[in-house]
Order: structure tokens, then sequence, then C-alpha cells
């Protein structure tokens, strides 16, 4: 099958180049073409517009930053049109279950299948083909689709359109949680003496411990927050998550709050560009420490 991958970012790259080494063609676009170098080294066709890109496709994966991104690339670029009736969108990036529900209606009168796929593991699990992929739509397309999730990471079919998105929602709640968690309790122990590296070992395999916690803890301990997941797309999620727990008649308190102190570490701390873990600075501010 001959995929288009639409957005090289942070997640893309590593995604795209595992689809290479499992022997797909596949031609690239990004809106920066700056970012595509690594996967044009590695055998990746680079095409010049979205349209192009997806001509000839089986396959359309979409990882981009959000539902209005994702939109533009499809519809408002000319890139629909230009994909063949019978092929399938996979849409990766993390958008609201009503926009994806949204898209599959169209692409549907267009002959195309889609498929809301959001994933959780961030660059380490991109790039070690590990990602958890939250799907929805069609069987018929997901079964279709599986050997394309396969070098990518462990893809199960949720429900209907809007289910996989409805998951990373919920996935992105227990990220948020866990984060703010973590956090307090590395600064617990850090400000009591205890190093926060032995913390996190002893607490290995018990009831506490976490990926979030050995690797997040770690970025908190040793103030590395190079972005593997921007702490402005945390927001995002979270805002969306809100805004679906609006429509269903829900509060979540938890979620309410993470989201209030990672717009504080977005707007007044000017952390959008930084991981999500870097909720730890905000946490130090709270606190009035370094």
């Amino acid at each position: 099958m001959k995929i288009a991958f639409l957005g090289i970012g942070l997640m893309g790259a590593p995604m795209a180049l595992n689809l290479l080494k499992a022997g797909f063609p596949i031609t690239v676009w990004n809106r920066s073409n700056g970012k595509t170098g690594t996967v044009r080294e590695a055998g990746a066709l680079v095409a010049d517009t979205p349209a192009d890109a997806v001509s000839g496709a089986d396959i359309v994966i979409t990882m981009v930053s959000d539902g209005s991104a994702v939109e533009d690339l499809l519809f408002g670029s000319g890139a629909a049109e230009r994909i063949l009736e019978g092929a399938i969108v996979i849409d990766m990036s993390s958008i609201k279950p009503e926009e994806a529900r949204a898209h599959a209606r169209r692409l549907a009168d267009l002959g195309v299948s889609h498929l809301d796929a959001p994933v959780s593991g961030g660059t380490r699990g991109a790039q070690n083909g590990t990602l958890a992929i939250m799907a929805g739509g069609e069987e018929q397309a997901f079964a279709r689709a599986a050997k394309v999730f396969e070098p990518m990471g462990r893809a199960i079919l949720l429900g209907p359109s809007g289910s996989g998105q409805l998951a990373k929602l919920a996935n992105q709640a227990i990220v948020a949680i866990t984060i703010g968690a973590v956090a307090e309790a590395t600064l617990l122990v850090r400000e009591g003496g205890i190093d926060p590296a032995r913390f996190r070992a002893v607490l290995k395999g018990g009831f506490a411990d976490s990926v979030i916690l050995q690797q997040h803890g770690e970025r908190m301990q040793s103030s590395d927050f190079t972005p593997g997941g921007r702490s402005a797309f945390q927001l995002k999620d979270l805002d969306n998550v809100l805004a679906e727990c609006r429509n269903m008649g829900l509060s979540l308190p938890l979620t309410t709050l993470q989201r209030d102190r990672f717009a504080d570490l977005v707007s007044r701390l000017d952390g959008g560009d930084l991981d999500h873990s870097a909720l730890f600075l905000e946490l130090l501010d709270r606190n009035h420490l370094s």
C-alpha cells in the first residue's frame, strides 16, 4: 500500500521512519520543508503540496496540531478531492470527537473511509514503534489498515467515528493529573532531603509506579524540558476534554484544576513550547522555589 504522510513533526517524523523501515512506499508533506530531511534520506518522497502527496495513495495519514489544521489540510488545500476513491484517511492528530465525525462524513461523500486514530506514548513511543493507538471508525477500514498500524504501535478499534478521539481525551486527563501528582511527589521528597532518583527506584513495581513517574520524574529532577509532548498541546487537549464534558453534562474537578495550571504555565510562565512535564515549574513558582 502506498502511504501519504502529512505532518512531519516531533511525532510524525519517527512514525514515518518506522513505516519506511517496514517497507511501505511513502510520500510526505510538511508545512516546513526543512523538517523532511531525515525521512527523505530514509527513502521517502517529498511532495510540494498536500494534494500532490495524497495523489495515488491508498492510505493518507495526518499528524498535525489540532482539528482546524486537519480540516484545512484535507479540505482547504484541495487534498480531499485528490484522494483515491476507496482509500483510507487515518487522522492520528488529537482533535475533538465532533470534528473527527464531521471529517468522516465529508470524506464518505467522496467515497473515502476515515479512521480517527490518535496516539499516546510521546516521542519515545513514536521512535520505538510502541505507541498506544486509539481508533474509531468502521471495522472494515480498521482491518484494511491493520498492517499500517503495526510498525507504529498497538492499535485497538474502540467504536464508531470519534471514539478514538474521546479515548485520547480521557488519556490526556490521566496524563495531566498524573504529571501533577508526580510533580508534587518529586518536590516533596526533594525538599525533604531524599534523592528523587532513589525515590523513583524504590517505587518501581509498586502501585504508584508509572511511565510518567519514571520518565517525567527524571525530567523534573534534571530540569530537562525538551519537548516530547508540548505543554501548549496538553492545554489544547484539556480544553477539548472540558468542552466534551460540557456537552455530556459532566464535571471533572481534577481535570479542571490541571487545565488551569497548564494555562498558567503556558500563558504567564511562557512554557507552551516546553514538555508537559514542565508543569513542575508551575509548582515551583507556586512555592517560590527555583
